[in-house]
């Protein structure tokens, strides 16, 4: 056992609480819907990137590589100035949802490098200008560009050229649960000497302000080149600053006079050090040197190429000489985050993939952030401040008043979306489980809990309207973790996780089966279900003339969490056989979703469009019903429903097997429809599927030719057919059209800043390749699919589903000419030794290039390429 698993076990034995603290902050708290109290709801106006420096936030904090502990009461950042540019900088840059010409984006250079499950090492790097940071430019050009353009970034700018900026890398390491060990290496890549003020802050999540609790702790200089911490939380805490620097004071208090030429019986704000450091306003900072927000000054003049470090620990008041184990200490944590991986990666022999999945867990484990959200809180107002508008109570989230959030939570992404998505965390927790499944499951039953889960049963999607349909993968995501769990220890599975979990999606499915059935015929309408922009219509919006669609996603999805339930209890039939009548009841209903898509009933539901081959979403008029016919990965979904059983579990559940058969005897209908049940597969197994072996074969045609979803790099969002042949749609008062856009979305008609219409999307992927070895456990290698299509070359699903692998990995790992697919056309970031092998992980990618698109610092689904890059080892 390495030393970072014993302190794993440490923790969930509560022997030692080493994940009090790490990576919590956010990295953008300004532009969120917390933080909003207008009475539009425009939140990014409300408290913007210029005001943030000044603004004292509500409901979290932010910082760049910061940390703090798991209830965010006291943090830690980093701040710079190169001497030239017009504010401190204390958080990352970025555009604001309606400045960026592809909506939110942050501009700014940095990585995730390393970190562990439980932060006992963590290490990251920020990349900061010699010169003025250039953010006027990077507003009006993107502004000017519209969406038809590329996004104009901060490398565009020719702001490193020459490389005239710093490399910042940040280190934390443990010696103890609370004992922290900070070291910035700042290192100077330019032609000359160049001068750096290092700013490391201190403060406290203020808790004082909005009237519940007066209680203000306090910071105050105790010693040279020392800050004692006073908070009832924290015994006898002290920020240790090595080389005595100088210590800047002032409150975590909005500047009211700044923002709203107001009174304050505040002296000294937030942006107290900023004004005191850039402006020289000495009357900014507490000459007395004490506050809810500090600051050690430090100036480095580096020659070129140098490095210098600045130190700091975060631990007892009681230590004498805090430095003098320092380097060791950190050392020897170093080792032990390399002990760790080279454990988790023993079976992974390439280096660039161990550097790629290395990074992709750090990312992981960076993006957890303290998630603080208390609904009703928050639409009442807070007692010591003026009352919010009254027309928030029937606005944003108003139907949530249930909602209380205050918990350790994995973020798509800490600046784009400082929030958590249901289906996005769903996906996170598969490679999370590969090094942590404590953490993983955690994740999986917050979502579940009564304060996060809506009385009537659905789960919360994003606090920018929490009543929105995320495709329901909960149950799928439990499933794969246990199952990894179980495979870690052996083969000895988490029961009672898996129990508690299962009685919790009962709900959640009911909801679904009455909320989004609309029709009692098991046909679904789930509305975008995460898929902005994939359609003819805004799927989230109430038709007109009671037009309805038939979501052929929705329904597959279901028929997916049937199976998933079904399952599940089938694995607690081991322990408890009372959950063979909850195994048969999720089978039968998987066949009336499997009956109501095929139309066993003849009700002229069909959703698989005989002659295109492919299924559809269908439109409902009073003229009748109109398939959609917009080859997406809509139609594709399909393939995620399907279930292998062998037979020896069936062996073992009597009382579900009388009731399956009576099932299939009964309704012949039914039966006929599933993919060949009553006979065997290889090695006695038996399929339960939305598709025949017929239909899968002329599926995966479409899927598999590059002419249509197959990209050199993975699956598209939307067949390139479309390239030349738009989907028109025409109605007698407007025309709605859908073609292929590989790259960045050039309409924001329906979603955001997303785009499903082309670009390759990893958690689509990742299910894709999942359910082909799925079917391929069940048919085996004599069933093969031509692939490439029209290639004359022949696969078997299994075969495929590792080409298609093989596809994903190449986005990021070197080629023989050692480029990277993602990195683009940049060639810095291609070649230069600086930049390299330091990885990003977007939020989707190019369908014809590869290119990194979206997001960059997406390191929710998109690593999954973690798990990807782990061999797969026989069956």
């Amino acid at each position: 056992m390495t030393p970072e698993h014993q302190r794993l076990a440490d923790a969930k034995d509560k022997k030692a609480p080493w994940r009090r603290f790490g990576p919590y902050l956010s990295e953008r708290q300004w532009g969120t819907v917390r933080e909003d109290y207008s009475p539009d709801g425009n939140a990014w106006n409300y408290v913007t990137h210029d005001m943030a420096r000044s603004y004292a936030y509500r409901w979290g904090e932010e910082g760049i590589g910061g940390v703090s502990d798991n209830e965010q009461l006291l943090c830690l950042g980093l701040g710079l100035w190169n001497g030239q540019d017009p504010i401190l900088k204390e958080r990352l840059f970025g555009l604001s949802g309606a400045e960026g010409n592809h909506g939110e984006d942050v501009k700014e250079v940095y990585y995730y490098l390393d970190n562990t499950p439980t932060h006992s090492y963590m290490r990251m790097l920020y990349k900061y200008p010699h010169h003025a940071f250039p953010y006027e430019w990077l507003v009006q050009e993107n502004a000017r560009r519209g969406r038809t353009k590329t996004e104009f970034e901060l490398l565009d700018t020719a702001i490193f050229h020459e490389d005239r900026y710093f490399d910042v890398f940040i280190e934390y390491a443990k010696a103890s649960s609370d004992d922290l060990l900070i070291q910035y290496s700042v290192v100077n890549r330019g032609p000359e000497p160049a001068t750096v003020h290092v700013l490391p802050h201190i403060w406290f999540r203020n808790t004082w302000a909005w009237g519940y609790d007066d209680y203000r702790p306090t910071l105050g200089s105790s010693a040279k080149g020392a800050i004692t911490v006073e908070h009832r939380e924290f015994d006898n805490l002290r920020l240790y600053c090595d080389q005595e620097p100088e210590l800047l004071f002032c409150e975590n208090a909005t500047n009211i006079p700044r923002l709203y030429q107001g009174n304050s019986a505040e002296k000294y704000f937030k942006d107290g050090i900023n004004e005191y450091l850039l402006h020289g306003t000495k009357g900014a900072v507490n000459p007395e040197q004490h506050g809810t927000k500090a600051a050690a000054h430090y100036t480095l003049t580096l020659a070129p190429g140098q490095t210098q470090l600045v130190r700091l620990r975060l631990g007892s008041a009681d230590l004498a000489k805090p430095f003098e184990d320092f380097d060791q200490l950190l050392k020897q944590r170093r080792n032990e985050a390399d002990a760790f991986y080279q454990e988790i990666q023993k079976d992974l022999q390439d280096a660039d993939a161990r550097n790629v999945q290395r990074q992709a867990f750090a990312g992981m484990l960076w993006s957890k952030q303290f998630y603080y959200y208390d609904v009703a809180q928050w639409l009442d107002g807070d007692p010591a401040m003026p009352p919010p508008p009254p027309q928030r109570r029937e606005g944003r989230n108003s139907g949530w008043h249930h909602l209380n959030n205050a918990d350790i939570i994995s973020m798509p992404d800490k600046w784009e979306y400082p929030w958590y998505a249901a289906w996005d965390l769903a996906f996170h927790c598969l490679p999370l489980a590969q090094l942590d499944p404590e953490f993983a499951k955690s994740q999986l039953r917050l979502l579940l809990r009564d304060w996060y889960m809506h009385p009537n049963g659905q789960l919360p999607a994003y606090e920018w309207a929490l009543g929105d349909v995320n495709p329901p993968v909960h149950a799928w995501a439990t499933w794969r973790v246990y199952k990894m769990e179980q495979k870690q220890r052996g083969g000895q599975g988490d029961t009672a996780f898996l129990e508690s979990v299962f009685h919790r999606l009962l709900l959640n499915f009911t909801w679904w089966v009455n909320r989004k059935d609309n029709h009692n015929k098991n046909i679904f309408q789930g509305g975008f279900l995460g898929l902005d922009n994939i359609g003819v219509f805004d799927r989230n919006a109430k038709l007109p003339h009671g037009f309805y669609i038939e979501q052929a996603d929705g329904t597959s999805w279901m028929a997916m969490y049937t199976l998933n339930m079904m399952r599940m209890a089938l694995e607690l039939t081991k322990t408890n056989p009372v959950y063979q009548d909850l195994a048969s009841k999720f089978f039968e209903h998987f066949l009336y979703i499997a009956g109501a898509m095929t139309d066993t009933d003849n009700a002229g539901l069909d959703l698989w469009d005989e002659e295109d081959e492919f299924y559809y979403d269908v439109l409902n008029t009073p003229t009748g019903r109109h398939p959609l016919k917009v080859r997406s990965i809509v139609g594709l979904i399909p393939l995620f429903a399907v279930e292998v059983l062998d037979e020896d579990l069936l062996q073992e559940m009597p009382k579900f097997v009388k009731r399956m058969n009576w099932f299939l005897d009964n309704r012949p209908a039914l039966a006929s429809l599933v993919s060949r049940w009553q006979e065997p597969g290889k090695g006695d197994r038996h399929l339960l599927s939305l598709l025949r072996g017929h239909r899968v074969k002329r599926l995966l045609k479409r899927m598999l030719d590059e002419a249509e979803f197959l990209s050199e790099y993975g699956v598209r969002a939307l067949s390139r057919y479309h390239q030349d042949h738009p989907y028109v749609y025409r109605t007698p008062d407007q025309e709605f059209t859908v073609n292929y856009e590989p790259g960045e979305s050039a309409t924001d008609l329906f979603g955001g800043n997303s785009n499903w219409r082309g670009p390759i999307w990893f958690p689509i992927n990742f299910l894709l390749i999942e359910s082909l070895q799925r079917f391929h456990h069940y048919y085996g290698d004599d069933f093969k699919v031509e692939y490439p299509t029209n290639s004359g070359q022949y696969s078997t699903l299994l075969e495929i589903a590792d080409a298609l692998t093989n596809r994903l990995k190449k986005l990021f790992l070197r080629d023989t000419n050692g480029q990277r697919a993602a990195f683009g056309d940049d060639k810095r970031m291609q070649n230069d030794p600086n930049f390299r092998d330091y990885l990003l992980f977007h939020e989707y990618f190019h369908g014809d290039t590869g290119r990194g698109l979206g997001a960059n610092h997406q390191t929710g689904w998109t690593g999954l390429i973690a798990k990807l890059l782990q061999p797969r080892l026989p069956s």
